[in-house]
């Protein structure tokens, strides 16, 4: 450890070294040197000076560097410094807590629910916002610490080394810039509400004596912070050290995945209570692994997320489940359409509407053959943005838009019809033990009316049982979906259960609804 931090200060004494001795300062001694030579060799060499050591620094990008560095180093909007004044001063920090033996840490904020709040009132606002929290968590600090902001609503908080900084007090103070950050920011008579996730890194934590450990480290506690629950603090540990490592090696081995067909569509059925037909499958991402087997959705869903590939993998969700379209046609098994989940990055897509269009006629399929499934959050969260016209055009292209998770989020009557909703899915919350708890009933009654009422249909998710499957159809709920019926089975699989399941059809007795 010892060898490892003399290392790091003498490599930081030389960067040190390089950066004053290469530095745009030094043009001031251009005079001397260039009268220094004139003495030393005559005119020629004054001439050679004094235009050609302008010219080297020039060509080695000094001048450029040092007015870039400026410009990267602090941000218009926030007047913080940025990630670039961070990397340096961390180095700084560190090296002086190896040669006195103090302490530093390193602090990473991530503001919660920011996005949404830019969406409803504009970037303007937003930019206030992060002006505004900025000042607040500078007031906080002592003289010699430092705040910057990372881009997006993320900042970073530097303590200058001192001789005693612990755990107990990186906590409290994580406490009081959360407390800043959830009092409200008023801008344009607005009060602005927003929450925070900390991770922290203490320098005696910290893997290895350098800017880039310190920053990864942070990183690490700040992504274990948001997993948790809103407003999560988290301190970096060895444990979590190898946790990244891990969640990293799944990060790419999801995407080569997603190259070699590993993620791929599997096909759970939805029915009708009245017939028992098939009035649809749902596609759902499932990942067979050469060597783990089946890896759950839980742990690779975030994975691509991190990764910011959730728009690929519902490219390779999409096509998978028009193919299974176009198959099951032609094997002359009859499935009316085909759900498939679309993220909330996909509907702000403003290519999307035209994208599943090119999709549809590449396999030669009408628009309603396909039902695009949205999460009730993205519905209660979304203004009039693009995630309403996509929506908006599908649906007037033809396809049928489904409300996932129904009765979990906080959508209103209206955001329903502006989404052109025309089924929404029960949460299996509602539907857990309905055929034996009449409050349960009761409710899954009442969304039924209010469907109704709005001419929707409903469809029950999470349907795990017969007792459920016959008080569902009783209740008036016209579709239903879950392990009672069947599970998520991969493509091959589904010729066999429908022929099955279409062979049973006459042996069971028919489930009459409210209509009946």
């Amino acid at each position: 450890m010892m060898a490892a931090t003399g290392e790091t200060a003498k490599r930081g004494k030389t960067q040190e070294f390089g950066r004053w001795l290469l530095g745009p300062h030094m043009l001031a001694f251009v005079p001397a040197i260039a009268l220094s030579a004139f003495w030393l060799a005559g005119e020629m060499a004054l001439v050679m000076v004094a235009l050609g050591l302008p010219l080297v620094y020039l060509l080695l990008g000094t001048l450029s560097d040092a007015r870039g560095s400026r410009m990267r180093e602090v941000d218009g909007t926030t007047g913080l410094p940025m990630l670039d004044r961070l990397e340096h001063d961390a180095e700084e920090a560190l090296l002086a807590c190896a040669e006195t033996g103090r302490k530093t840490a390193l602090f990473y904020i991530q503001l919660e629910e920011f996005d949404p709040l830019v969406q409803r009132y504009g970037q303007q606002a937003g930019g206030v916002l992060l002006q505004r929290l900025g000042e607040r968590f500078r007031a906080l600090l002592r003289e010699h610490d430092k705040i910057y902001w990372l881009g997006g609503a993320r900042y970073a908080v530097l303590i200058a080394p001192v001789p005693h900084f612990e755990l107990e007090s990186a906590i409290q103070l994580a406490a009081r810039l959360q407390s800043a950050a959830e009092e409200p920011v008023s801008v344009d008579m607005q009060a602005l509400y927003v929450s925070c996730a900390i991770g922290i890194c203490l320098s005696a934590r910290t893997p290895e004596a350098s800017s880039p450990a310190l920053l990864k480290a942070a990183e690490a506690a700040l992504h274990e912070a948001c997993r948790n629950a809103p407003s999560s603090i988290r301190a970096y540990s060895s444990k979590m050290g190898k946790m990244t490592l891990r969640r990293e090696a799944l990060v790419k081995d999801a995407s080569s995945a997603l190259d070699n067909g590993e993620i791929a569509p599997w096909f759970q059925p939805q029915i009708s209570t009245d017939t028992g037909q098939v009035t649809g499958f749902e596609a759902l991402a499932r990942w067979q692994h050469p060597t783990r087997g089946t890896v759950p959705p839980s742990e690779f869903l975030p994975a691509l997320e991190d990764s910011s590939q959730l728009e690929r993998l519902g490219e390779v969700i999409l096509y998978g489940a028009l193919a299974a379209l176009k198959e099951w046609d032609k094997a002359g098994w009859f499935v009316p359409c085909v759900a498939v989940n679309f993220s909330s990055d996909e509907l702000h897509n403003p290519k999307l509407a035209k994208r599943i269009r090119w999709d549809l006629d590449r396999f030669n399929l009408t628009p309603d053959r396909l039902t695009i499934e949205v999460l009730e959050t993205i519905v209660a969260n979304s203004p009039e943005d693009a995630a309403v016209r996509n929506l908006a055009a599908l649906a007037q292209m033809g396809c049928r838009v489904d409300l996932d998770d129904f009765g979990t989020g906080h959508a209103s009557i209206t955001a329903v019809r502006r989404f052109a909703i025309e089924r929404i899915k029960i949460d299996r919350s509602f539907i857990t033990r309905v055929d034996k708890d009449q409050e349960q009933q009761r409710m899954v009654s009442a969304i039924q009316t209010m469907a109704e009422r709005l001419g929707l249909e409903t469809l029950a998710e999470g349907v795990e049982t017969a007792g459920e499957h016959a008080i569902l159809g009783q209740l008036g709920c016209a579709h239903v979906q879950g392990y009672a019926i069947a599970r998520p089975m991969p493509f091959d699989e589904t010729f066999g259960w429908l022929e099955n399941h279409n062979a049973s059809l006459g042996a069971l007795p028919q489930i009459r609804g409210k209509s009946a």
